[in-house]
């Protein structure tokens, strides 16, 4: 072979060693390519369950019971209950002076004066011009009966009771202090008797009849006919679907009793 050839031939060993080596370097650099691309589209998706979850973190927030104002009054009527119920309603008028409140009991009652503490601290919210709303799920019972009056608008669930009866403190020591808490536990049942009369159609002699040695239970139906609430909530579709039907016969039968 002259040395001509062998200097071609070498030529071309390191033009197809150069070829080799540019097609190795492309194909990693493809490699690369495609792994970079492969990890953006992974943190793209990331990044996208990340909005996702933040958005349904924000939609849960927004739905929670702080965020709407709607206090659950649960178990008895207590000084620590009441301060817990305060505190918060004193946080969001602070947050929001003008703010619409929503207080839903479910308490057997408890404390009479610690219970008028908060009634008297609901008045205050009204006349700040909060607009209270005040409901019962299960039952308001005594002194959360009396709580229910408290709002501007008062409703009750459709399967839930309200509970009226006398007031009871316990009496102990010499005669005379015995009569004078006696004494005290009528001018608080006067208090009781107006609050209830004042917010409906009761009257103060209908409460004594019926409270008087007594528990007076009376349905979410009995207590909007009393005008001791506004409205019934909560009510089976199939339940209203029958009221409507009854309200729609009696007044066909009151038009037919006009008629004659």
């Amino acid at each position: 072979m002259s040395a001509e050839s062998k200097k071609s031939r070498k030529e071309v060993d390191a033009e197809i060693a150069r070829t080799e080596a540019e097609t190795r370097k492309l194909v990693a650099e493809t490699v690369k390519t495609e792994a970079e691309a492969r990890a953006a589209a992974a943190e793209a998706a990331q990044a996208e369950i990340d909005l996702e979850e933040a958005e349904r973190a924000r939609k849960r927030a927004e739905t929670a019971d702080d965020r709407n104002y709607l206090y659950r009054f649960s178990g008895e009527v207590s000084k620590s209950t009441v301060s817990g119920c305060m505190k918060k309603l004193t946080e969001w008028s602070r947050l929001d002076s003008k703010c619409k409140i929503e207080i839903i009991f479910s308490s057997p009652g408890g404390s009479i004066i610690d219970g008028f503490e908060l009634f008297d601290f609901i008045q205050h919210l009204r006349n700040k011009g909060h607009h209270i709303t005040t409901g019962t799920l299960g039952m308001a019972a005594s002194m959360a009966g009396i709580l229910l009056q408290a709002g501007d608008t008062r409703w009750v669930g459709h399967q839930a009771w309200v509970m009226i009866h006398r007031a009871a403190f316990g009496a102990f020591g010499k005669t005379y202090e015995v009569e004078d808490e006696v004494e005290f536990v009528k001018r608080i049942e006067e208090r009781i008797l107006e609050i209830f009369t004042t917010r409906s159609k009761l009257t103060k002699q209908k409460i004594k009849r019926n409270w008087d040695r007594k528990d007076w239970w009376i349905s979410a139906d009995e207590a909007l006919e009393a005008h001791l609430v506004d409205e019934v909530r909560a009510m089976m579709p199939e339940a209203k679907t029958k009221t409507l039907r009854t309200s729609a016969k009696k007044r066909s039968s009151a038009k037919r009793r006009k008629k004659k």
